[in-house]
């Protein structure tokens, strides 16, 4: 593995956490959005990751044998929906989308697991800054090296 291909590695992490929080401070902007350009309540974005690099057997196999990793650094796989949080139901008759009930349906959005969410992909886009400067002081050194 080269010095390039750690950079690689963490610029791309750096860039998927990045997207994350976009997501992230989607579903905040969002909590209290009852009705979307299609009418209905929004649903919250989850993003998923993936090793970034081929996926084939073949690939992986031979990868392994000339001892080499698969992939080089993190993509986003999928941002899908959260079918599986049950939205909020609010009684409020007084409100312009509440249904014959009186009630309203919320997003399936929380807060404080959106905060929590938004503190770990920031700090695992410190992490991948931090590797970044710590791989950029090696060459930099391995360059003043070659200097002197």
């Amino acid at each position: 593995m080269s010095i390039f291909d750690s950079f690689n590695i963490n610029s791309s992490g750096m860039t998927a956490q990045r997207f994350r929080m976009d997501i992230i401070s989607e579903n905040i902007a969002n909590a209290n959005t009852t009705r979307t350009s299609e009418g209905t309540p929004y649903v919250r974005k989850v993003v998923t990751f993936a090793e970034k690099g081929t996926q084939t057997p073949f690939s992986r196999i031979l990868n392994e044998k000339l001892d080499h990793y698969s992939g080089r650094g993190v993509k986003v796989s999928t941002v899908q929906d959260d079918t599986w949080t049950q939205m909020n139901i609010v009684y409020d008759p007084s409100h312009p989308d509440a249904d014959e009930y009186g009630y309203v349906t919320y997003p399936n959005v929380n807060t404080v697991t959106e905060m929590t969410n938004l503190i770990d992909a920031s700090r695992s886009y410190e992490a991948n800054v931090t590797a970044f400067n710590a791989s950029k002081n090696l060459a930099s050194r391995g360059l003043d090296l070659g200097q002197g």
